[in-house]
């Protein structure tokens, strides 16, 4: 894993969560984003989001990896099967967040995590690193089937970025 090049994928989303908000109006924030049914700053919390689950993801792979293989497959079968309810959570979530806190709570929320990240990064060991373990693939396109933690660091930014296209900030 290189370290450094995810230090700079998490740098970059924080540089470009802070242009994001900074730069749009209120208007902005409220307008529908472009194929999900959130306004921008519903959809910018769900990006937010992305962050702030690596760290029970991280603790999940901990865990589940040291299981028998069978065990967490079937784990990430359980999972799958209840896609319809994590989805209406993760919806309403981000929805709710998304509407009722302000922007500095957000930049701060982002900050932070940003931060606790590169700390927790810096603190892995190479074995940690390549634990895996198998994921719910119905919950996000980013989500493969087996993915190690050093995929689990590297995800959020797959989801920032691909959510970042979905924004109708007139910023982007």
């Amino acid at each position: 894993m290189d370290r450094q090049a995810v230090h700079r994928e998490l740098d970059g989303a924080r540089t470009a969560f802070h242009e994001l908000l900074d730069g749009a109006s209120d208007d902005d924030l409220r307008r529908r984003s472009a194929g999900t049914r959130w306004s921008n700053k519903q959809l910018l919390f769900h990006m937010l989001l992305g962050y702030l689950i690596i760290r029970a993801l991280r603790n999940l792979v901990v865990v589940v990896s040291r299981l028998p293989e069978p065990a967490g497959r079937t784990y990430a079968r359980v999972l799958n099967a209840v896609t319809v309810p994590f989805d209406v959570v993760n919806f309403a979530g981000a929805w709710l967040a998304g509407t009722v806190l302000p922007r500095r709570m957000l930049l701060r929320l982002f900050d932070g995590v940003i931060a606790a990240l590169h700390r927790r990064l810096d603190s892995e060991s190479e074995a940690t690193l390549a634990r895996s373990m198998h994921y719910p693939t119905r919950w996000d396109p980013f989500f493969r089937d087996v993915m190690t933690l050093a995929d689990v660091y590297h995800f959020p930014t797959q989801h920032f970025d691909f959510h970042r296209a979905q924004l109708t900030l007139d910023a982007c």
